[in-house]
């Protein structure tokens, strides 16, 4: 079993950043995709951005320009960076990873994020 632990969600200001990290342990032979959704209370849970194990990024529209993901394969760990964040990205932020050699789809607990004045 892999387990995917997120951190750096807190209580921002609008206008601020915030980086979240997601680091995956286990029995890890490779990680393929490795992605971050986001879930505010009563809405579906979105993609935000997620990267393959090469590198190739993708993002929502919503957040084109202002988030960055990145990850460092040798740590198994990807990283959120978010600038000017907005009220309408409050939301709970899960890591997702497809770990192999089984591919497996894991999620993380969430780490809540809430941009407000």
């Amino acid at each position: 079993q892999v387990q995917l632990v997120e951190s750096g969600g807190g209580l921002v200001q609008p206008g601020g950043s915030l980086r979240l990290s997601c680091a995956a342990s286990g029995r890890i032979i490779s990680i393929g995709r490795m992605g971050w959704y986001r879930q505010a209370p009563g809405k579906q849970r979105d993609l935000v951005a997620d990267i393959t194990s090469g590198g190739t990024t993708n993002y929502a529209d919503s957040v084109k320009g202002r988030f960055t993901i990145s990850r460092d394969n040798a740590k198994n760990t990807v990283y959120l960076q978010m600038n000017s964040l907005k009220p309408e990205d409050t939301a709970v932020y899960y890591c997702n990873a497809i770990v192999s050699p089984r591919y497996v789809n894991y999620w993380g607990q969430g780490t809540q994020v809430t941009v407000s004045s």
